[in-house]
């Protein structure tokens, strides 16, 4: 037996024509679709601009070590790229005043790694200062800043650049143990990643340096609201590196740095495994530690590394 609905029980196609939205509701949809695409946008520009907001690089060299009455030479080293071209590195060198005299198993270099910004000439005058320490010293401009050939610097070629340095004095005679990697700033992140790499044996000088490109962007509001860990691809992670690390390590650090706080550093020493120390520099700021107290800054690299 069939059962009839009567069409008082169901609304009829009229009715349901009758039914239309709220009008709050599609102002509300557009406005959400244009957050959604402002936000991926945002995203898709952290992730294509990375290095553009990590490396400030200049080309021209305003000053260089003879403004500080200072004997340096003018050094090319060439960097194979993976296509097997090949891109030239510029450096100075800088030799100690008993350099000649010496033997080649006596002498000793700091192969100088300079922060994210401006170029070698930037760095001619503290180059020049470690220099006093009795040991001549290599400085080079990662490709892309200064005279250096390259196009613009990413994580992956400043490693290069910075193994290719390391190599080229090797090359010139020097053994590990008469290496002394010194980095500022992202400079230090450059050098923990070599000393993963090359047996880096004599030791280093991190000055001023970070734990991770992911712990400096939590720093900044700005970026919270972004998924940083998936978005950062260039990502210095030297707070995972010095955990493998086998060379002595010095790090310096301003108690006034406001770029970097010098709490990185303190997280970085107590991660290291190897022989250490951490000096923090009372007023210094990120780009002044030598200058603010030089005897404290020269005398603790000598006591460190027991330099006479």
């Amino acid at each position: 037996m069939e059962t009839q609905t009567s069409a008082s029980e169901t609304p009829s196609e009229n009715n349901l024509s009758k039914v239309k939205p709220s009008p709050w509701k599609r102002p509300l949809l557009i406005t959400g679709i244009a957050i959604a695409s402002l936000y991926g946008s945002a995203c898709v520009a952290l992730w294509l601009g990375q290095t553009k907001l990590l490396f400030s690089p200049t080309r021209e060299i305003t000053t260089t070590p003879a403004k500080f009455n200072a004997e340096y030479e003018e050094v090319l080293i060439p960097v194979s790229n993976v296509d097997g071209s090949k891109e030239n590195i510029h450096g100075w060198w800088l030799p100690t005043p008993e350099e000649k005299n010496l033997p080649m198993g006596d002498r000793k270099v700091i192969l100088y790694l300079h922060g994210n910004a401006k170029n070698i000439g930037a760095n001619a005058k503290h180059a020049n200062r470690l220099k006093g320490l009795g040991f001549s010293v290599l400085v080079i401009d990662y490709r892309g800043f200064g005279k250096s050939d390259g196009n613009f610097p990413s994580e992956a070629s400043v490693y290069t650049d910075a193994q290719t340095a390391w190599d080229y004095l090797i090359t010139k005679g020097f053994q590990p143990e008469q290496i002394l990697v010194y980095g500022h700033s992202m400079g230090g992140a450059i050098a923990i990643d070599l000393a993963t790499k090359r047996p880096v044996t004599k030791g280093m000088v991190i000055d001023g340096t970070f734990t991770s490109i992911m712990d400096m962007a939590t720093l900044d509001p700005k970026y919270r609201v972004f998924p940083i860990d998936l978005l950062i691809h260039q990502r210095f992670d030297s707070i995972q590196k010095v955990q493998s690390l086998k060379a002595p390590v010095l790090y310096i650090h301003g108690s006034n740095d406001e770029l970097i706080p010098a709490a990185m550093s303190q997280r970085l020493f107590e991660a290291t495994p190897t022989r250490k120390a951490i000096v923090v520099i009372p007023n210094a700021g990120h780009n002044n530690t030598a200058s603010t107290n030089e005897p404290l800054y020269l005398g603790s690299i000598r006591s460190f590394f027991k330099l006479s």
